[in-house]
């Protein structure tokens, strides 16, 4: 029975050091079936929700978070876990020793006190555009005359609530995104990943690869991005335009 469920083997494989103290062999086992839980669906903020939502900031703060979920598309946990060191945006990287070229947030993964962590495995440096660098530098001001050079290594910290200069946990960007939804007054909740959704989606239907979008996300597999894509539907529309027609294939004497 037991061979039916599980691979059988020993530690006669491991070096001396992995087998313990006791010197006997040990057996492993390891489940030969695995109970798959389905993925849960989750719909994009479409960009008439994230704007509406970005108007709804009450802070740079705010709008920092809103923009590094729909338009860095970080999820929360690395959002939330980002250092004041990772961010590089100036012109020229390399002044600080980094060889990425253009500004762009490094994502790595850490143990964090806020319980905020990266779910990929391996760091990557993630490019922003110039509304990112805007907002980063705003926030950096607001910081500043809450907190002038104390609090946290982190880069989002507590400005508003206490305890002051503490990071910010998962847990509040997704009561920020609650609540922006309602101040903007949608007919929905928009959740942290439906923004990460959107940003996978926007650069889908900007003519981005799905292997430039696995990147951008910081996937391994490069099926992984697929459902993150949700296609506008003029984009539907105008693949279906580029399928040429029958009479567009017959000769010029329709012959």
């Amino acid at each position: 029975m037991l061979e039916q469920l599980y691979e059988l083997g020993d530690d006669s494989d491991l070096p001396m050091e992995a087998r313990g103290e006791s010197g006997g062999m040990r057996i492993r086992l390891r489940a030969r079936h695995r109970l798959q839980e389905p993925e849960t669906a989750i719909d994009r903020a479409t960009d008439e929700e994230v704007v509406a939502m970005f108007l709804a900031c009450r802070s740079a703060q705010d709008r920092l978070t809103l923009l590094l979920l729909s338009r860095v598309g970080l999820r929360p946990g690395q959002t939330a876990g980002l250092r004041r060191t990772d961010p590089h945006l100036m012109m020229d990287p390399q002044a600080v020793g980094c060889d990425f070229e253009g500004a762009h947030v490094h994502v790595v993964r850490r143990q964090n006190e806020n319980n905020a962590w990266s779910k990929s495995r391996k760091a990557w440096a993630m490019p922003v555009d110039f509304l990112v660098v805007q907002a980063f530098d705003q926030y950096v001001l607001e910081r500043h005359e809450v907190l002038g050079s104390g609090g946290s290594d982190f880069l989002l910290v507590n400005l508003f609530r206490p305890p002051l200069g503490a990071p910010i946990t998962t847990d509040a960007i997704g009561e920020l995104c609650e609540s922006l939804s309602r101040r903007a007054g949608l007919d929905r909740r928009v959740t942290p990943l439906m923004c990460r959704h959107a940003m996978a989606s926007n650069v889908a239907d900007a003519g981005g690869k799905l292997d430039e979008i696995q990147a951008l996300l910081g996937q391994k597999n490069p099926n992984s991005p697929r459902p993150y894509l949700h296609p506008k539907a003029s984009r539907l529309r105008d693949a279906i335009e580029r399928v040429p027609t029958p009479r567009g294939l017959m000769p010029a004497d329709g012959r």
